[in-house]
């Protein structure tokens, strides 16, 4: 036994180091700062980080990590839907179920209520209200899905292999519903349950819904839906009466090629997914370009078939780390990306400290200026 003490020695030393891996904490990596417009304009929105999997979010030992490895694995497949509430993000995973990305726990988990009578096929899209009911749409399954704030299943809308519900969103005690194969939004009162009407399907034919997508309401009450079929955002009334369309088919900004997610902030600016351009464009009231955002895929700040934005001016606060120095957060903007390494891409829209920014007429003079450039050059020989 006369190397017992360096076998001692050997032995204790392996011990100290996995100990000392033991303690060490997996730290989520600060991504560069990336700003829209890029420099010299000046920034409205910045880039703050992104999530994919277990390890962009849950803070573990090694040693945790040796014991539990299998639990690493996990990642978000191909996320359509999306939306926060009460410091966390639910993802529509429609490979698999809903994620649920906890910033305070900073933990990966999904929905605890999609088992059983919950149980989720496909789920595509997620809203959420005030109180923490979640609306989850399920085309496979036939039905949208409802979740308490507890995560648990309550009960489920519509009558399956009838419809193809991809988005929901409910309004005061109505629950509407974009349902694709019929071209329609179908309007199911909140508390019974029971079909009302549907909107986008009567009327002058040059106003009708073909492939409804997306829906959002603003805050006054107005129903924005996303037309894959049209290529537009249209805009009806909570009744169903036409207002507006926004965007049409091109390859120009304000137009739209595969328009998928969309989402007002509380100024009704109109922020509008295009997984086509991977990009977002952002509209005002009247339905005018105000600005694009979205870096080159695979970069930070990019975005790779992109599908479901979300606004959020509620949990900031578990993001404030991220932000250059000067720069003001003023809501939060999430974007889906169903392909690339960042599935779940946090930006903040807001201004930096103590400049002088255009207003929204100055912005649209710009934009029109550099239109008629662009003309101009096109029809120079």
């Amino acid at each position: 036994m006369k190397n017992f003490g360096a076998w001692r020695a050997i032995a204790a030393s392996f011990g100290l180091a996995f100990v000392a891996a033991a303690c060490t904490q997996t730290v989520q990596k600060r991504e560069p700062a990336v700003f829209f417009p890029p420099a010299p304009g000046l920034p409205r929105i910045q880039y703050l980080t992104s999530f994919t999997g277990i390890k962009d979010i849950e803070e573990q030992s090694s040693f945790n990590r040796f014991v539990v490895g299998e639990k690493q694995n996990r990642k978000i497949d191909k996320p359509y839907g999306v939306a926060l509430h009460d410091g966390k993000i639910y993802v529509c995973d429609v490979n698999a179920t809903v994620t649920v990305l906890d910033l305070e726990a900073k933990t990966f988990s999904f929905l605890k209520g999609a088992t059983g009578a919950g149980l989720l096929k496909q789920p595509v899209n997620i809203s959420i209200t005030a109180d923490g009911t979640k609306y989850v749409s399920d085309p496979i399954r036939g039905q949208v899905v409802v979740f308490d704030r507890d995560d648990q299943f309550l009960k489920a809308y519509g009558t399956p292999g009838s419809w193809k519900p991809v988005d929901a969103v409910a309004f005061e005690n109505r629950l509407y519903v974009a349902d694709m194969a019929h071209g329609l939004v179908t309007i199911f009162d909140l508390a019974s349950g029971a079909m009302l009407t549907s909107i986008g399907n009567t009327g002058d034919p040059k106003f009708r819904l073909d492939r409804p997508s997306n829906l959002a309401f603003d805050s006054e009450g107005y129903l924005y839906v996303t037309d894959m079929g049209r290529c537009q955002v249209m805009k009806f009334d909570r009744d169903g009466k036409f207002q507006q369309m926004t965007g049409k088919i091109g390859d120009n900004f304000g137009h739209f090629a595969r328009p998928k997610g969309v989402a007002l902030d509380r100024q009704g600016n109109l922020y509008a997914v295009d997984a086509a351009f991977n990009n977002v464009q952002i509209f005002n009231r009247q339905g005018r370009l105000l600005m694009a955002f979205g870096a080159e895929p695979g970069k930070p700040g990019g975005l790779e078939l992109p599908a479901k934005i979300a606004i959020d001016y509620d949990n900031l606060e578990y993001f404030k780390k991220y932000l250059e120095p000067g720069f003001r957060a003023e809501y939060l903007i999430v974007v889906t990306s169903q392909f690339g390494d960042r599935r779940v891409n946090v930006f903040a829209y807001g201004h930096d400290e103590g400049k002088q920014y255009p207003t929204d007429e100055d912005l649209l003079k710009q934009i029109e200026e550099r239109r008629a450039r662009e003309r101009a050059a096109q029809q120079t020989p």
